[in-house]
């Protein structure tokens, strides 16, 4: 089973890179921008503003949707259409901060039924 909070191994040819500041492409278009990334090893993700789509809500992807990482147009592709983005479970920022491996795992079934096995 793959680790949902790791990025592929082809997404980076070096080390991995800051996505804050990049731009988000779902499979059917722009979704938002990333506030936060992290890179830590099995507990990788971005949390990601997606504006008037949610609502001003955030959504926190796990680093195992990644697709692509376009660095010099400065965004990321996840495997995820904006309507599962859209529904995916809202981002605790104080749950995050305080036992992010925890809301991870609270998190981490709604996520696997994208491709992730």
């Amino acid at each position: 089973m793959t680790d949902i909070y790791t990025y592929r191994i082809d997404i980076f040819t070096a080390e991995p890179v800051d996505l804050t500041g990049f731009e988000v492409e779902a499979t059917d278009g722009h979704i938002g921008k990333i506030d936060e990334a992290s890179a830590e090893a099995a507990d990788s993700c971005l949390v990601v503003d997606t504006g008037f789509w949610t609502f001003g809500k955030k959504r926190m992807i796990p680093a195992g949707v990644v697709n692509r990482v376009d660095l010099d147009e400065r965004k990321v592709f996840v495997s995820m259409s904006k309507q599962a983005i859209k529904d995916a479970p809202d981002f605790d920022q104080e749950r995050h901060t305080s036992d992010a491996r925890a809301h991870h795992a609270e998190q981490e079934d709604y996520y696997r039924q994208y491709g992730l096995d």
